[in-house]
């Protein structure tokens, strides 16, 4: 009877499927390179990114540090998620802010206000510092076209830029880690995870998130057809009616061009039901740094973007 037991294959839904690869993609970086880093800003998929790294090494700790990007127009409450997990999980913590840059005069400030896409020089010096030879990411494929182009395993030059002719194949989940001196490897675990995917993890893991994610009240204002925050980063123009509605958001970034949604989806049930019925991307839906241009993504992957 137990060696019948025994021999049944092991029946996998498509969540145990999709962290099992995950937690095998991250070992198999911890093996293969020196100086691994996450880029954990608070968001969800970087949360779940190393919620997969903690329960692949369980009980050790994980066995390298996080590293956020710090634009200087992030939500409090992300920022205070973000100390708040990295204290509790006692690993390090790297910040890179762009405010420095800012300062020196090595960057200035966009006429549009956004420092979303002032982050890649910020990043690329940080990981030169910390000579990381490989970086987690929490991307996805269906995020963005240009994401969807991406392999797990994403070389960059010495330049830490990024070119999309210049892919390895990724067959029967063989990844090829192999680089220069000065080159790195962009890493990408819950690449195949879709957004429902994300929200259904953390329901099944009971992984904690920031307060945005959920429905709050929230004073806004309507610009390019969505629900910006009125904040230090984010104020209404002359024409533009701030009104006080039910909000959350579906991504985070900065405050200056991350808009919100309307809904009453105030837990992780009540969000997995909308965006199982949603039809467009979290990206298309709220970040208006994406609308630059048709290309808008990939040109800032080329450059050394995430």
């Amino acid at each position: 009877m137990t060696e019948q037991i025994l021999s049944r294959p092991i029946a996998l839904d498509t969540l145990d499927l999709l962290e099992a690869e995950a937690i095998h993609v991250i070992r198999e970086v911890v093996a293969e390179f020196e100086r691994p880093v996450l880029l954990f800003s608070g968001g969800k998929d970087s949360v779940v990114v190393l919620h997969l790294a903690a329960k692949a090494f369980r009980p050790g700790k994980v066995p390298f540090p996080v590293l956020h990007v710090d634009t200087g127009h992030n939500f409090p409450e992300v920022l205070a998620f973000r100390d708040e997990t990295v204290a509790r999980l006692g690993i390090d913590l790297e910040v890179a802010e762009v405010q420095r840059y800012l300062d020196d005069g090595r960057l200035q400030e966009r006429a549009d206000g956004t420092r979303n896409p002032l982050q890649t020089q910020p990043l690329l010096d940080a990981i030169a510092a910390g000579r990381h030879d490989a970086v987690f990411g929490g991307a996805r494929r269906d995020e963005d076209k240009a994401r969807a182009k991406e392999r797990i395993f994403s070389l960059r030059d010495e330049f830490g830029q990024w070119d999309p002719r210049n892919q390895r194949p990724e067959l029967w989940s063989l990844y090829n880690g192999r680089h220069t001196p000065g080159q790195h490897v962009r890493v990408f675990p819950i690449s195949n995870w879709t957004e429902l995917d994300v929200w259904r993890y953390l329901e099944r893991e009971r992984i904690p998130l920031p307060p945005l994610y959920f429905a709050h009240e929230r004073e806004v204002f309507r610009r390019d057809g969505m629900w910006r925050a009125v904040g230090e980063f984010s104020e209404p123009r002359a024409d533009e009616v701030v009104e006080r509605r039910t909000v959350r958001y579906r991504t985070v970034g900065d405050m200056s061009c991350t808009g919100a949604v309307e809904s009453d989806a105030s837990d992780v049930a009540s969000v997995v039901r909308e965006v199982a019925a949603s039809t467009l991307t979290e990206r298309g839906a709220t970040r208006a740094d994406d609308r630059i241009s048709e290309a808008a993504m990939e040109d800032r992957k080329k450059d050394g973007y995430f």
